[in-house]
């Protein structure tokens, strides 16, 4: 507890005068005097008084709204109070007819940028707690339970693992039961507070959160001063359960340097247990050496903030406008309220697939709350429209040699339920799932036990099926739990051959890659695919190349160490995902795909998404480059010269094959090497030729040309009622006397057999 020393009459008009300047602070900040999220000396000359290490006199005076409770108040004479938050109608309610076409979108557009989004008004964005934008050496705590409750674990939304008592639990939680306990946050600068955001506990087995809390303020650490609602000590309302995050905004913004978070009553039946954001500008202290370093940022002139289901749309039509000749938008569903799933496709001859010319997609916002997938997809298309104009050499590369299929949103449902809380307000699971409730990660036919069990039963496992995989008839019903998000993708990729692919996910740093689904219902266990060298490389592609991923020196985001996996694991060694997107591609189309945990904030603050950007730019351009790795080709009729579809690719050592395309291209993904490739269709022989794959990020040309089989020409050439050529005659002769011989042989060798039996029977 801080107790004030006696007060002379100096003092107490010193005080008087501080408490007018701290009112007129708040005005001049709560009137938009913020810029860039610091506060500037110059525009405010009093606060150049409170710098460290000069202890400064902290009186507020305001008011807020106060709410009643059901509990008793902590201490007599004080009042509780929470914050209010205005929200705005969620945008689900959107719902776009095909008929009334894109007219009734712009109107819609136009009318929306008319109407200010209130989502709820944080005031300073957060400090960085969640975004582990605060080190672990600048919390402090009175005391904790043990290392795996230390203060280092009071992060808003951090996780725990599954056993409670390891050294990752789910909060910071104090040793002691009483009203003296405190986490304490070191800003390093001096900043402007204006909230904090407190949660309970994330365990399984406990239930622990604070229900009331005070909030102090220190320059120096050693003299405190607590929060005033006028001339009482501000109780601030905290959580009902461990899980929901609850804003508490000052009454007053405050300057400091050091900020605590002091329990004043918590869960009956529980402990003191907490995990908290804190809002906060920092203020230009120009006798802070380190003032003057301004935050990262981008360089790259993109339209850095989040974006609803409208400002999506009026983003990715602006994209096209500045870039016609290369861009296309087009739909491939809707969600279950209506909403479209928009993709931005970018390629020199936007709307056609080009013979040799592979398909590439990124899919974000397959979990609604996972929103930085989503920015950053968006930020990608401008990046490849800005850049290309310019006639940067990589981009246009990338434009001509690829067909590029953006998705940013394919729950847009489940990200207007996040985005309408906002960040830090949104909690770990608000908008994860869609509209019915569905996960989309688990909602894909699981044809990875299909296809066990039918090697399992089969006599030769080789001859069963190891790729296009057909979906289960159970699956295709109407009354099957299908979204029509997932009903939408998997159209998609069976209209469109992709190549490559990588599916955007949050709330961890790591690179997954299939099998996600492990065998016998494991709830961990590392499952290869048989391009397990290749999955590794694609993942260590993109993680080695993020500026986050690639730092050793950088913090575990919740209890999982992955930098000891080179920051890239096995989906099944991770957990288990039956019914993954990543399997389902692999073992239904032609496409390899990844999963790319991008940050350890779901929802990051919009002053973060610039830094986010540049973390993943290098990553998300080199990833798109693999898609020219291995071999490619077109398989050709030898006297047509057309494409033959459906021919079967089959390199010796993969048990994986994959499949031509509708004009008989493919693209065959694989490591540097010598490879045997074998080609198999329908009514052809087998062709067979070896390629060799470079170290050169390009793809090597392995062209086939198959002839057709003496039978299927006879076939052809009767259905037509034409003469049978000479030629054709003689190979079909040739053919049946093979047949022939390899029958006789056959025969001989099995009444061979049965004499030598009969002759043993004899003798014995």
């Amino acid at each position: 507890m801080f107790f004030s020393p006696p007060t002379t009459i100096l003092q107490l008009k010193a005080r008087r005068m501080e408490k007018s300047l701290c009112v007129f602070a708040s005005v001049l900040f709560l009137g938009g005097f913020l810029r860039g999220g610091e506060v500037a000396t110059e525009s405010f000359p009093f606060l150049s008084n409170f710098t460290t290490p000069v202890s400064v006199k902290w009186t507020e005076a305001g008011t807020v709204e106060e709410q009643s409770t059901d509990r008793v108040t902590p201490t007599a004479g004080t009042k509780l109070f929470s914050s209010t938050v205005r929200q705005n109608q969620p945008s689900s309610t959107h719902v776009s007819e095909d008929d009334k076409g894109r007219n009734k979108e712009d109107e819609e557009d136009s009318e929306d940028g008319k109407t200010k989004d209130k989502k709820a008004e944080l005031g300073c964005p957060p400090l960085g707690l969640e975004s582990l934008a605060v080190d672990d050496s600048q919390i402090r705590a009175s005391s904790y339970q043990r290392t795996g409750l230390g203060p280092h674990r009071g992060r808003l939304n951090i996780q725990s693992g599954i056993h409670d008592g390891d050294e990752y639990d789910g909060a910071w939680c104090a040793e002691f039961k009483d009203q003296h306990q405190w986490l304490e946050v070191d800003a390093i600068h001096l900043t402007l507070f204006t909230g904090v955001i407190l949660q309970g506990r994330n365990s399984i087995w406990s239930w622990d959160w604070v229900e009331t809390y005070k909030v102090q303020f220190s320059n120096d650490s050693v003299d405190w001063q607590t929060c005033r609602n006028g001339t009482e000590e501000a109780i601030f309302k905290g959580n009902q359960d461990p899980e929901t995050p609850v804003l508490g905004l000052l009454p007053v913004p405050t300057v400091a340097r050091f900020i605590r978070i002091n329990p004043q009553t918590w869960y009956y039946n529980g402990t003191i247990c907490i995990r908290a954001e804190l809002l906060g500008c920092r203020v230009h202290d120009p006798t802070d050496p380190f003032s003057s370093q301004q935050e990262g940022g981008s360089r790259d002139n993109l339209d850095f903030r989040h974006h609803n289901y409208k400002e999506m749309r009026k983003l990715m039509k602006s994209v096209t406008e500045e870039c016609p000749e290369i861009t296309r938008i087009y739909t491939i569903g809707k969600s279950y309220m209506g909403l479209k799933l928009y993709v931005m496709e970018i390629s020199d001859n936007p709307g056609k697939h080009e013979l040799g010319e592979p398909e590439f997609r990124y899919v974000a916002g397959m979990h609604g709350n996972e929103v930085l997938g989503r920015e950053l997809v968006l930020n990608l298309m401008q990046y490849l429209c800005k850049e290309y104009k310019k006639g940067t050499q990589r981009v246009v590369r990338l434009v001509t040699e690829t067909r590029i299929h953006l998705l940013p949103s394919m729950n847009p449902d489940g990200y207007e339920v996040a985005h309408q809380k906002g960040s830090e307000l949104a909690g770990w699971a608000d908008g994860r799932f869609t509209f019915e409730g569905i996960d989309l990660n688990h909602n894909f036919p699981d044809l990875n036990n299909i296809m066990w069990e039918a090697q399992e039963n089969a006599a030769d496992a080789s001859k069963v099926p190891n790729h296009y995989i057909p979906i289960p008839e159970y699956y295709t019903q109407e009354d099957a739990m299908v979204a029509p998000e997932t009903r939408a993708v998997i159209s998609w990729m069976q209209d469109i051959p992709f190549v490559l692919s990588a599916n955007l996910h949050g709330g961890e740093l790591v690179v997954t890659y299939p099998f996600d689904c492990t065998r016998d219902w494991a709830p961990q266990e590392d499952t290869p695919t048989a391009d397990d060298a290749f999955f590794r490389w694609l993942a260590t592609v993109y993680a080695s190349t993020h500026l986050v991923l690639a730092n050793p020196d950088r913090r575990n985001c919740h209890y999982e160490d992955f930098q000891m996996h080179n920051n890239i694991i096995n989906g099944g060694a991770w957990h288990t995902v039956p019914g993954s997107m990543n399997d389902f591609s692999y073992l239904h189309t032609n496409c390899f795909e990844v999963t790319v945990e991008l940050s350890c904030d779901k929802f990051p603050h919009a002053r973060e998404l610039p830094v986010e950007w540049e973390n993943n730019k290098e990553s998300l351009l080199v990833y798109m480059e693999q898609v020219h790795r291995g071999i490619k080709g077109v398989i050709r009729d030898k006297i047509t010269k057309h494409g033959v579809a459906n021919a079967v690719i089959k390199v010796e050592d993969h048990d994986h094959d994959i499949r031509s395309a509708a004009d008989g291209d493919y693209w065959r993904l694989l490591n540097p090497g010598e490879y045997k490739v074998i080609v198999r269709a329908e009514g052809y022989l087998p062709s067979m030729r070896r390629c060799h794959v470079g170290m050169e990020p390009r793809p090597t040309i392995c062209d086939f040309s198959l002839t057709k089989t003496p039978i299927q020409r006879l076939k052809e050439i009767r259905a037509k009622g034409e003469k049978i050529p000479k030629d054709l005659q003689l190979r079909l002769r040739a053919l049946r006397m093979r047949k022939l011989r390899a029958s006789t042989k056959a025969i001989n060798r099995r009444r061979a057999s049965e004499q030598l039996r009969a002759r043993r029977a004899r003798s014995s």
